[in-house]
């Protein structure tokens, strides 16, 4: 069995029930997490519609978060759902520049990493950080069933 997740007609993902159930619960906890709508409706007869102004405010917003933390606890149990979002917003059309967030970050970082050996840990550097997220998306999208 499988889940639509659609931009009007056009289907952007058809995964498993399994992978869509984890993805959308991934999606609650990244709507609180940013106190915004993600864009994604609710599922209804396998088929789920995406707002694509509320799902690209969603998206930014997510990439900024991310590019402001260098915690590793929080990098590795974000960064898959990053590269998803990512690549669902490029195949949706959406204007996402990586190159905005890859400056360094606006605002207070968030989550810093505080070791003991070396201080506090910073975020990756721009380029880094920018080509790492751009190559999973691309990785993730080509396993992403339409």
């Amino acid at each position: 069995m499988s889940q639509y997740f659609n931009l009007g007609n056009e289907a952007l993902w058809n995964p498993s029930n399994g992978a869509s159930g984890l993805f959308l619960r991934q999606v609650a906890v990244f709507e609180a997490e940013l106190g915004l709508s993600s864009g994604f409706g609710p599922m209804e007869n396998d088929d789920c519609q995406i707002d694509p102004v509320v799902f690209e405010i969603f998206t930014h917003a997510l990439l900024a978060q991310h590019r402001r933390t260098s915690h590793t606890i929080v990098l590795a149990l974000s960064e898959g759902f990053v590269a998803t979002v990512l690549a669902l917003a490029e195949r949706a059309g959406l204007a996402v520049d990586l190159s905005s967030h890859a400056a360094t970050p606006d605002g207070p970082l968030k989550d810093v990493q505080v070791s003991v050996r070396a201080g506090m840990s910073s975020p990756a550097e721009g380029k880094a950080w920018k080509s790492g997220l751009r190559a999973r998306a691309q990785e993730l999208r080509r396993s992403m069933a339409r």
